[in-house]
């Protein structure tokens, strides 16, 4: 019983490793994901190198495949992109047990002892990172050690030896057993590492340990579905994919398990690196066959999730996913490129404004109207509440921080969107708006739309990017605006008493003129938020 409770403790240790590993490494590279994917899925070549590099460095599958499946709901990569990222995931994976393979003793301690002091005694956040990375190193030996040391007694117990026999004779028990665990623990590189503990422990063949490996890329497959089903119809495909991969990988090795079990062995001498080497060896070689199918995996996925009415529709939210909130970087940098998204649109509708004002767009305004009710009003709470949930979760301060100015940053936008909204009223209450203002008067005001159309998307811009630069010069040019606006006042009451303009006049005047200055006082807002930063 203690033996037992040893496996599962260092179970414990060993995925606590993982998973502070992935944090550090989201931490460092997280918010560049999305940019290298951009770059390098434009071929499906590129894409599977990638999809291998990436996922061996960051350590976490889950992570990449988050970041695809919110490229693919944005319309960013197709689904063809994301199997060629898959495929050389599969290979990236293998690195994880390559490292636990070796036998590092008590250095585990020592990764643990320098990973922490960096964490804890660093001024710098990148070394801050680093140590997290570190750390969880030496929690994933310290896990693997626990493990092998408890295996070796629970494998003197008749009925255990009998088993592990049978799975060597018997490959497709070792396989239902590779599935079954796997899906019961969520996490395919548990089951590997408890495989690569038990080879140091001597207690398993290598044959027996090639088929729970074989069951272990099955499994990992369950809970890819199992999480999609809350997901969209695009990431399903993507997990049906997946599942297709792994699946007939399984299905090409099976017959030759005996003498695949031969080759492998031939690579080392050693049993816990002969199962690492087996592992790679298999998802290599599924890549490697499967690569020239892509399009044909892709249209499999296609017809075994078809698309639906709904969402040939257009989706409210393009970025934002609740898949992400398990990994605050990607999420943070999604709801950015939403909220920049959202202030898109209400660039359009500054346009829009000016078109239904200087134009006599009668269109125009009825567009602003719709946009403000149907699109913008629902979008700024949809991702207000998603930034809401990610604040509820035990997240950094950095992130929290971050969260919270994002939020004020929605309002700023949201408020712009309510100023275009007053445009269009004037516009439609004063029909035609042009003719009652004057034409010097509508001359001035279409350049005082276009600096401000101007200045709001350089503060978009400047958000998107995270551009201090850009920030600072938002803020100059919003000074020049408050300039301008203030002499444009001047100029209205010098012709208002010279008896040169009527009440009405002045008043319609004067209200677009004060609704043009406001979105350039809420784009200096979201400069400012910037460089806060």
């Amino acid at each position: 019983m203690i033996s037992i409770v040893q496996i599962l403790g260092g179970m414990a240790l060993f995925l606590y490793g993982v998973r502070v590993l992935s944090s550090g490494m989201e931490k460092i590279a997280g918010h560049k994901l999305q940019e290298w994917l951009d770059r390098m899925t434009n071929r499906p070549i590129k894409g599977a190198a990638f999809g291998a590099v990436a996922t061996a460095l960051i350590q976490s599958s889950s992570l990449l495949m988050v970041t695809m499946i919110g490229l693919i709901n944005a319309n960013l990569m197709t689904l063809e992109q994301v199997i060629g990222v898959m495929l050389g995931q599969e290979i990236g994976t293998t690195l994880t047990a390559q490292i636990i393979a070796f036998k590092v003793g008590d250095f585990s301690f020592i990764f643990i002892a320098v990973g922490l002091g960096m964490m804890e005694f660093s001024s710098k956040r990148s070394w801050q990172r680093l140590g997290e990375v570190i750390l969880g190193f030496g929690v994933i030996f310290v896990g693997m050690q626990t493990m092998s040391g408890a295996l070796k007694s629970v494998a003197q117990i008749p009925i255990v030896q009998t088993w592990l026999a049978y799975m060597g004779q018997h490959y497709l028990t070792g396989i239902l057993a590779g599935t079954i665990a796997t899906a019961v623990v969520q996490s395919s590189s548990a089951i590997t590492g408890l495989v690569v503990a038990m080879g140091i422990s001597q207690v398993i063949s290598l044959p027996g340990a090639i088929a729970i490996l074989l069951g272990a890329n099955i499994g990992t497959c369950v809970t890819g579905l199992i999480a999609s089903l809350q997901l969209s119809n695009a990431s399903r495909r993507a997990s049906v994919a997946q599942i297709l991969i792994n699946i007939i990988g399984v299905l090409i090795f099976l017959p030759f398990v005996t003498p695949f079990a031969k080759l492998v062995a031939s690579t080392s001498s050693s049993l816990p690196r002969q199962i690492a080497n087996a592992h790679t060896i298999f998802n290599v070689g599924v890549s490697a066959i499967l690569f020239p199918f892509i399009k044909t995996i892709t249209r499999a996925s296609e017809r075994l999730v078809p698309k639906t009415e709904a969402e040939e529709q257009e989706k409210l939210t393009q970025f934002i996913d609740d898949s992400q909130y398990r990994f605050p970087t990607i999420a943070l940098n999604e709801a950015t490129r939403e909220l920049n998204r959202v202030g898109e649109i209400t660039g359009e509708m500054i346009e829009l404004g000016r078109l239904a004002i200087i134009e006599n767009n009668a269109d125009a305004a009825q567009e602003i109207l719709f946009l403000e009710t149907d699109v913008i009003n629902p979008l700024c709470v949809t991702l207000e509440n998603f930034i809401n949930t990610l604040l509820q979760d035990d997240i950094g301060e950095d992130q929290t921080r971050y969260a919270l100015h994002l939020k004020e940053m929605i309002t700023d936008v949201e408020r712009v969107s309510d100023l275009v909204w007053d445009l269009a009223n004037i516009a439609q209450y004063n029909t035609p708006p042009r003719d009652i203002i004057g034409e010097q008067s509508a001359k001035d005001l279409n350049k005082m739309f276009k600096q401000t159309h101007r200045v709001y998307g350089f503060a978009l811009q400047a958000v998107l990017d995270n551009d201090q630069h850009m920030a600072q010069l938002t803020c100059s040019m919003e000074e020049d605006m408050d300039h301008k606006y203030w002499k444009a006042r001047k100029k209205l009451t010098k012709r208002s008493k010279a008896g040169k303009s009527n009440a009405k006049a002045d008043l319609v005047y004067l209200e677009i003129l004060r609704n043009l200055e406001r979105i350039s006082d809420h784009a200096d807002s979201l400069s400012i938020s910037v460089m806060r930063d």
